[in-house]
């Protein structure tokens, strides 16, 4: 069995520092910046995908027009 004794040298202003650096080095969560798991996995195009979708959604009106 562990034991940890306190250094009897410390003082409760070092014990209140070492408690506060400990906590915020623990990252907290902030429902502001969540985001749902569909959105992290969602996959954004590429530039050139994009000028693709484009250019077919053009050619497929002109096809139309055509006709």
């Amino acid at each position: 069995m562990n034991r940890f004794f306190v250094n009897p040298m410390t003082t409760l202003e070092y014990d209140w520092w070492w408690g506060k650096r400990v906590n915020e080095n623990v990252p907290s969560s902030s429902q502001e910046n969540t985001r749902s798991i569909e959105e992290h996995l969602l996959v954004i195009p590429s530039e050139l995908e994009i000028v693709k979708q484009d250019f077919e959604k053009k050619s497929s009106e002109l096809g139309k027009r055509i006709e």
